[in-house]
């Protein structure tokens, strides 16, 4: 009898939205049942890849966004609050975003160097949760060190990693906001199974039954 063969689906995401952190441990709950890798895609928000996005977007959004993630956090039973500071420096009144960033660039880099450690998902976890989960000034003291701690891996050593070889991180965010692009979505999170999206932290349910026609099975 031949072995079940591991299924795996990539999952595109970004540090500054509240619906990747809203998603992430149910991915991270998917990963622990299901005989399923899970390939850590980080990306840049839409705010930094999209010029001008936010000053066309329909003004009702923001609001509802509000309500409808302190919602779903309430739901999940996760501690949820607007990042601060926020990891996109932007004036939210005019929409304006600055090319200059102190806080993106650094955290996307960092989830692609975790990534490439196997711990690409850990990190996510464990990082959103201090800046989503009401940590106020999570960029400073030893916020993001215990975080990374937490997730299995050394914060200066990973830095150490993206400084030595700035350039190679950002091929691979480039790549992978081609891939997201290429998979059918420019939003996040989006899970890709064998290429097919699945837009959205309300999408993991379709993900694990899309999986399962093609043979997922849980762990032993």
């Amino acid at each position: 009898m031949s072995a079940t063969k591991t299924l795996e689906f990539d999952v595109f995401w970004s540090f500054r939205s509240p619906y990747s952190y809203l998603a992430t441990k149910r991915i991270v709950a998917i990963e622990n049942t299901y005989d399923v890798k899970v390939n850590v895609r980080p990306v840049y928000p839409i705010a930094v890849r999209m010029d001008g996005f936010f000053k066309t977007v329909n003004p009702m959004w923001p609001p509802y966004l509000m309500k409808d993630t302190v919602r779903i956090a309430e739901m999940e039973g996760l501690a949820y609050n607007w990042p601060s500071p926020d990891p996109v420096v932007m004036d939210m009144a005019s929409g304006e975003v600055p090319k200059e960033q102190p806080y993106i660039h650094r955290l996307t880099r960092l989830g692609c160097a975790a990534a490439e450690e196997g711990k690409g998902l850990a990190f996510l976890d464990e990082v959103s949760s201090i800046i989503f989960g009401g940590v106020k000034d999570w960029h400073e003291g030893d916020h993001l060190k215990e975080a990374t701690a937490r997730a299995g891996l050394d914060l200066s050593t990973l830095e150490a990693k993206v400084a030595a070889d700035e350039a190679h991180y950002d091929d691979i965010i480039t790549e992978n906001e081609a891939a997201q692009k290429a998979a059918g979505h420019w939003g996040v999170p989006l899970m890709v199974f064998e290429g097919e999206p699945f837009f959205g932290q309300d999408r993991l349910d379709q993900l694990i039954w899309r999986m399962k026609q093609n043979g997922l099975q849980e762990r032993a």
